[in-house]
């Protein structure tokens, strides 16, 4: 992936570089915009079309505003890490609730631009929709490069759901004031759920269905597993220097 003209549209081997605010209310102006591009429908790829999934993550070292970035490409069928890439830079905005992406963005896509694989997917550590304004970083991420993208959180962040049935594969709604944004999904019998919401251009079924097929061990998918450990050392690498 290579670094395109921002006025182009965005495709997989095109991101086009978002919009850098300045300030709080210039993010969420931007985030209003973006909201309604946002495909919730999808349907994007399905686990048994195969190809490739992209994890990535970020690790921050405030006291040296540095942030590293990690994108991690697995095989769909094989689970095994076919590509990798880090980014370190300078934290490119403050931290306020519910504007993360601005923080995350310019080093996540640095990352993904020296990868040499497109990946047809891209799982982040976070949210999609479930977002105060419908637009977290697996948003921002598959509006910016056209790529299907959603969400796995640890946490529910602000929103309410019952807990999802004990065995893995049982789900609940996660919800804002009645509204569906996302599933509590339990990937692991009897250890406690993640929180999947979809990001744009795939459907919340096919992303709860990645997200059972990439932990087939452990609680959180392997993209995020491989993601943040890569970018932990990338960010300790360059702490060194």
């Amino acid at each position: 992936m290579t670094p395109s003209d921002p006025a182009a549209p965005p495709t997989p081997d095109r991101p086009r570089r978002p919009h850098r605010p300045r300030t709080e209310a210039e993010a969420v102006a931007e985030q209003q915009r973006l909201r309604p591009l946002v495909d919730r429908i999808g349907p994007g790829p399905a686990v048994e079309d195969g190809g490739t999934v992209a994890g990535v993550d970020v690790a921050y070292d405030e006291q040296r505003d540095l942030v590293a970035a990690a994108a991690v490409v697995l095989d769909v069928a094989t689970l095994q890490v076919v590509d990798q890439a880090t980014a370190v830079g300078r934290i490119a905005f403050p931290y306020i609730p519910g504007l993360l992406a601005f923080r995350e963005l310019p080093a996540v896509l640095d990352a993904l631009d020296r990868l040499t694989t497109r990946p047809g997917l891209i799982v982040c550590d976070g949210y999609g929709i479930a977002h105060p304004r419908r637009l977290g970083l697996a948003s921002h991420l598959g509006l910016t490069t056209g790529i299907p993208a959603f969400g796995v959180a640890k946490t529910p962040f602000t929103f309410t759901h019952q807990p999802p049935g004990p065995t893995r594969g049982d789900r609940s709604p996660l919800l804002d004031a009645g509204e569906d944004v996302g599933r509590a999904l339990r990937t692991r019998t009897g250890v406690k759920p993640v929180f999947v919401s979809t990001g744009h251009a795939v459907s919340l079924d096919h992303a709860c269905a990645h997200t059972l097929h990439l932990t087939p061990r452990y609680r959180l998918p392997e993209t995020t597993r491989h993601a943040d450990s890569l970018c932990r050392r990338a960010l300790a690498a360059a702490q060194r220097h």
